[in-house]
């Protein structure tokens, strides 16, 4: 997995709340099992028209807007539990969602697949929004270490919250494997210390 320490970017602004995993990818596109492609079906039912036309008021086909964020409204990924969605938005190439509130399962899929879900204040959120309105180039800065989002133009930042073991995972690319193979020098000497006592203990009984 790719490590996440600092992020600067533009942002794509998803003006919607309550936006479930069945818009992020649609049921019909969850027959693979493998992770590759679901990219190709983000939000797909928004994207293109019924005759398979994009629909070029979708902001994620506005020329206008690009980069790594996704910017959304409150309550994001909620709905039913597909990992797909997560899966979805990193194959798309999003790092990154921010939002007022994250589902708890999409957040937790999320965070397993390497995307960062910031959760931020209702009025931050809001000021993120119209300042990407007003200039798509303004770049939004996600600093993992110190867990804090800053609007780069007026230098506004906000501290948000994350899993302890989630955020030493994707500062050095960790999945929850990863985690435990780089834990193995000191789960052997746990091994070896309790080893004879575990024998001491068997002669006990």
């Amino acid at each position: 997995m790719e490590k996440f320490i600092t992020l600067k970017d533009t942002v794509v602004p998803l003006d919607s709340e309550n936006v479930d995993t069945d818009q992020i990818i649609p049921a019909r596109f969850l027959k693979a099992t493998d992770k590759a492609g679901f990219g190709d079906n983000l939000f797909r039912d928004w994207r293109y028209n019924k005759d398979g036309s994009e629909n070029k008021d979708f902001v994620l086909n506005d020329p206008t807007y690009s980069g790594s964020i996704l910017v959304a409204g409150n309550n994001f990924g909620c709905g039913s539990s597909r990992e797909h969605a997560a899966w979805a938005i990193k194959g798309f190439g999003f790092k990154a969602v921010i939002s007022s509130y994250f589902a708890d399962i999409f957040k937790g899929n999320a965070l397993n697949n390497g995307v960062l879900p910031v959760q931020v204040s209702p009025e931050f959120l809001q000021k993120i929004f119209v300042a990407v309105t007003k200039d798509p180039s303004e770049k939004i800065k996600i600093d993992l270490e110190n867990q804090e989002v800053e609007l780069t133009g007026s230098g506004e930042k906000e501290h948000f919250d994350i899993d302890p073991y989630k955020k030493t995972c994707l500062m050095n690319g960790y999945d929850d494997i990863d985690f435990l193979v780089s834990k193995l020098d000191v789960i052997r000497k746990f091994e070896k210390k309790h080893s004879g006592k575990d024998k001491k203990l068997e002669k006990t009984y």
